[in-house]
């Protein structure tokens, strides 16, 4: 039988709800985030707009649990604690710029984090294939990261939170290096995600990918207001 490697979310998800309490990140005497409120809710695909500097970033990790915050985030009952703590619970972040390894190959990026989670050798496989097919990076996995293009890059960071197959996925600037039919491409792959059942939160500047998400809040020096609710 021929392996499949289109990009096929192959379990639907039971996603209890986000709630993001009065969160506060400071660097010093900075305010990054200023006292954040919202919910999301499973099947919601959430934008957080803002210009640069806005704390969109910030909030993206305080809810993943990797920088010290004041207020609470909760996935369900469970309090996220640190950013371990977070991964355990299945939120997952595509960070901004990629943060991939550059020695390693594309393949590589995308394999070792799922080993670590104890994800089979096999599904490993199967999963970075489909992930790097679904961003048209199928020839480029035996790359070195180093090698790809910037917008490559990004594209794989994509593939790479498409594949640990997050409850939570937060995706920082994920279109911020791409031509329009990649971002196309990498938005219709968000909302994939939210459809099998993920809350998608995605940091952005670009107001036509903001328009595609359900809803919309907006940081300005660190305070959110809503925007637009996602639909019902």
């Amino acid at each position: 039988m021929t392996e499949r490697h289109s990009w096929e979310p192959d379990e639907e998800l039971e996603t209890p709800p986000l709630v993001v309490d009065t969160v506060t990140v400071r660097y010093g005497d900075t305010v990054a985030v200023d006292a954040a409120s919202f919910d999301a809710y499973a099947g919601e695909f959430i934008a957080v707009t803002g210009h640069s500097g806005a704390g969109k970033s910030s909030l993206l990790w305080a809810i993943a649990g990797a920088v010290p915050a004041e207020g609470g985030v909760r996935l369900g009952d469970d309090l996220v604690t640190d950013r371990s703590q977070g991964a355990s619970l299945g939120i997952e972040v595509i960070p901004q710029g990629s943060a991939l390894a550059v020695l390693l190959t594309a393949q590589e990026n995308l394999e070792l984090p799922l080993l670590a989670r104890g994800v089979s050798a096999e599904h490993t496989r199967h999963r970075v294939q489909a992930a790097l097919a679904a961003v048209g990076l199928e020839e480029s996995g035996s790359h070195l990261a180093e090698e790809l293009s910037g917008g490559q890059q990004q594209r794989v960071a994509v593939a790479r939170g498409l594949a640990l197959r997050g409850r939570v996925l937060l995706a920082d600037e994920p279109t911020s290096e791409l031509d329009h039919d990649n971002r196309e491409k990498v938005l219709a792959l968000l909302r994939a995600e939210a459809e099998r059942g993920a809350i998608v939160v995605m940091a952005t500047h670009d107001p036509e990918a903001a328009a595609q998400a359900d809803g919309e809040i907006r940081l300005d020096d660190g305070h959110l207001e809503t925007v637009r609710v996602p639909r019902s």
